[in-house]
């Protein structure tokens, strides 16, 4: 077993990286997807949250909305519709996305979208973690 595996991530926009790295942690559907070098072949969704990988004894932490994993060969592929570092998050703009979205989902009208609220409450609160470091 090699000591490092390739991860790719990718959105419509642009490769964001394509390095080795030694793990990397994925917020899967299911819950946090913990990845090492050697790990079984997979698909899985991927959920809005913080996505972490370690290279060269670094660990890199990314805000991610929804989209795909691809495990194989040690080779992963992280495929997401938008991936953000701390320093392209706009924090207080982060702050008022969560708020409008706590607001939705607290007092709910009869044509709101409960999905789309919830994906906005989980994409703004994995933009302020990754912000602030968390």
């Amino acid at each position: 077993m090699s000591a490092t595996f390739h991860l790719e991530i990718a959105t419509p926009e642009k490769l964001v990286i394509s390095n080795p790295v030694t793990e990397a942690q994925i917020p899967g559907s299911e819950g946090m997807l913990g990845i090492l070098p050697g790990h079984a072949a997979l698909i899985s969704e991927i959920d809005a949250g913080a996505l972490s990988y370690v290279m060269d004894g670094q660990r890199t932490t990314l805000a991610v909305t929804k989209g795909w994993v691809e495990i194989s060969n040690d080779r992963c592929r992280v495929l997401v519709d938008t991936c953000e570092n701390a320093s392209e998050i706009d924090v207080a703009r982060a702050e008022v996305a969560l708020k409008r979205a706590n607001e939705r989902l607290t007092s709910p009208k009869q044509d709101l979208d409960m999905a789309r609220a919830l994906l906005a409450a989980k994409k703004a609160q994995a933009r302020l973690s990754v912000a602030r470091g968390q």
